[in-house]
């Protein structure tokens, strides 16, 4: 019996996941199930759940001020697109989701439990972002069509130099025009 999942971790160990710098994302709908649109003449026309994975996309900075975007693309059955994790010390002010002050914060973290350390919904880092992301689209998605699913988890990539986030952007710029040669 083939394991479905591996135990071991794609993320780079050691790594601090909320540390400012660029990552490269990718996001991939269950069974890899077009619900998001098709590509025609190179181009992604999307439908009414590609719509919502983009505008979703784009409200990322609204919801997250430690977060910023570059490129991104959505296709039939994935996105791609960087994200930035700004320097997170600038953004001790209170949370705004959660609405609790940032000190208020700091003493549910030294908690522990789903209270504290250990809901990601309080740390300032891509899978809290990535959390709120695919919860969002999958919400408004399933009014369109119930079936919508996420695969559950995603793919990142630390960018690490001017030449890695340009050869990504071109991947992502360019990613349309592949699609049928893959």
């Amino acid at each position: 019996m083939e394991k479905k999942f591996s135990d071991e971790s794609l993320r780079l160990e050691g790594w601090d996941y909320s540390s400012p710098g660029f990552y490269f994302i990718t996001i991939v709908t269950r069974d890899r199930k077009n619900y998001f649109g098709d590509i025609k003449n190179g181009r992604m026309e999307l439908s009414g759940a590609g719509i919502l994975a983009k505008k979703f996309w784009h409200d990322i900075p609204k919801h997250f001020p430690f977060g910023g975007l570059d490129a991104f693309i959505v296709m039939p059955n994935h996105i791609h697109g960087i994200l930035i994790i700004k320097d997170n010390n600038q953004y001790n002010r209170g949370d705004a989701i959660n609405r609790v002050p940032a000190s208020m914060e700091k003493d549910h973290l030294s908690r522990g439990g789903i209270a504290g350390y250990h809901n990601p919904m309080l740390h300032r880092n891509i899978s809290r972002i990535i959390r709120w992301y695919k919860g969002r689209v999958s919400y408004s998605a399933r009014k369109i069509d119930p079936g919508f699913q996420w695969q559950s988890r995603f793919h990142d990539r630390i960018i690490r130099d001017e030449n890695d986030l340009y050869d990504k952007r071109s991947y992502i710029r360019n990613n349309p025009l592949k699609w049928n040669s893959c």
